[in-house]
């Protein structure tokens, strides 16, 4: 069902059942799964693969070229999966070289105004609320909430089941299962309620509270150290330990 206002590109490919609404504006190279729901005003760039049952709302702006000043021109690539909603003026972007595809993955709600910029790599089952907004290379894990009005700098990780407080500055990674706020942002704790929603054992959630108390709470020692020190039995919960790895490998450095 294409609407006799939208302008839809021959060289476009549309899925089975897909409805594309009023003043919809559909580039070539662009690929659209099956059931998807365009409302009215969406513009989809290509190269651009969308999977099945994602809804656009009005003035969507997906697979836009790279707002990075090293983008030369070259054919690079936005993915996208399976039942995500973009609600308006949601902004994604193209990755900056054809290597490296920004991608979406699946069952995502990304918010009015929220944009995802070139090369972010973002999972499953996460929330972007309004405003919140993910510069270039970030990574983003299953389960996150980014809070209205939160800026992510590029390069940032953020961990699995976290979630950020509204209006937050991040400049360095989010660890997994934690709550962060502010402005300089800090960790406030272990984001329970989220992690209880999710179906995480009691004894999951108080290994995690434990580590969080001595990883994040000491003042008088480094990350580094209080990981070194920390309980091998503690560290052997399987959470805890996916929240070491984190931390490990962080290369911005981790909120504390």
């Amino acid at each position: 069902m294409i609407h006799p206002t939208a302008i839809v590109s021959p060289d476009a490919q549309i899925g089975t059942d897909t409805e594309i609404g009023p003043y919809c504006v559909i580039e070539a190279n662009v690929r659209l799964g099956d059931r998807c729901k365009l409302h009215s005003h969406v513009v989809i760039h290509g190269h651009s693969e969308i999977g099945d049952e994602n809804e656009f709302f009005p003035f969507a702006a997906i697979g836009i070229k790279s707002q990075d000043l090293k983008y030369a021109g070259e054919p690079t690539t936005l993915i996208v999966g399976d039942r995500n909603v973009f609600r308006e003026n949601t902004t994604v972007h193209r990755g900056t070289v054809e290597a490296t595809p920004t991608r979406v993955g699946s069952d995502n709600l990304c918010l009015s105004y929220s944009h995802i910029a070139h090369d972010c790599q973002v999972g499953n089952h996460i929330i972007l609320s309004n405003n919140g907004t993910l510069a270039g290379h970030v990574q983003v894990a299953d389960y996150a909430i980014i809070s209205g009005l939160t800026a992510v700098h590029q390069f940032c990780r953020v961990g699995a089941h976290s979630i950020t407080g509204g209006i937050s500055k991040i400049v360095q990674d989010i660890p997994p299962f934690t709550i962060v706020d502010g402005n300089p942002s800090t960790v406030r704790g272990i984001n329970q309620v989220g992690l209880q929603r999710r179906g995480f054992t009691n004894e999951d959630i108080r290994a995690l509270r434990t580590a969080y108390k001595k990883l994040f709470l000491k003042k008088d020692t480094n990350l580094a150290e209080a990981v070194k020190a920390l309980d091998p039995a503690l560290a052997g919960n399987v959470k805890v330990a996916e929240l070491l790895h984190f931390i490990g490998t962080s290369e911005r450095g981790v909120i504390r």
